[in-house]
């Protein structure tokens, strides 16, 4: 068990657009529990609380993780990002100025890219509420419990104990199908045949090929993993919604 008793409030100023509901429950991240519009999750494996003020955000976190809390968070939401810039050079295509306003202030976020290689894994053919589903009944059956102040949510597993659990146990978890890909995953990452975070530093092309001879990882999830957790802006997730749109807007 991990605990941090002794925690400590951090306002961190935000400069750029940040829909805080928007951007966590947008299909990137899968692990962000609200209430009473504070969010409790983990970011590089810290537990905190984020809630949005005027101007930035309110950070509670391990008094250990304090000093360095605002260059995690900003790092974690993209503030490198230059987002009004971005929407700026979208507008030029009229038919994105619309969803741009909708949508103003969703980031892309900067995850841990084991976890999200995992919670791609088991996205397929299923929905975002399953999706979390899935990733809590890994967390609460093969996590560490890690308690803050009155918080207590339990970690994503790592590698060693989701290869040590085995596709029984994950089919069990209610992984169904996607239980052998991940248990055969996380045998390869345990035993350092693949890091997911060293890709971060190979070409897109490159991270594209690493991910895609990994069991059960094709090109929709792999671009996920890239664009979410890898650093890899020319990654596009190709689902049906964006085929659709794609074949409407832009091809004869």
């Amino acid at each position: 068990m991990s605990t941090s008793s002794a925690t400590l409030r951090v306002e961190v100023p935000i400069n750029q657009p940040l829909d805080l509901p928007l951007t966590l429950e947008s299909g990137q991240a899968f692990r962000w529990h609200e209430v009473d519009g504070v969010w409790s999750g983990f970011i590089a494996g810290e537990l905190v609380t984020l809630e949005r003020l005027e101007g930035g955000l309110a950070v509670e976190c391990s008094k250990d993780a304090a000093p360095t809390i605002s260059d995690t968070v900003h790092r974690y939401f993209r503030m490198d990002d230059d987002l009004p810039a971005i929407y700026e050079d979208l507008s030029k295509d009229e038919r994105l100025t619309d969803v741009i306003q909708q949508h103003w202030g969703l980031r892309i976020l900067r995850q841990d890219p084991w976890e999200c290689l995992i919670a791609f894994i088991c996205s397929q053919n299923s929905n975002i509420p399953r999706i979390a589903q899935m990733q809590e009944s890994l967390a609460d059956e093969l996590g560490e419990t890690v308690t803050m102040g009155s918080i207590q949510r339990m970690a994503f597993p790592k590698p060693t104990a989701l290869a040590s659990a085995g596709e029984d146990v994950l089919r069990k978890l209610a992984l169904g199908y996607r239980a052998k890909y991940v248990a055969k995953t996380a045998e390869i990452v345990a035993s350092g045949g693949l890091t997911p975070g060293a890709l971060r530093e190979t070409s897109y092309e490159s991270a594209k090929a690493e991910l895609m001879s990994l069991p059960g990882v094709g090109a929709k999830v792999a671009d996920c993993v890239l664009l979410f957790a890898l650093d890899k802006l020319e990654a596009v997730p190709i689902d049906r919604w964006v085929r659709r749109a794609f074949e409407e807007w832009y091809l004869d």
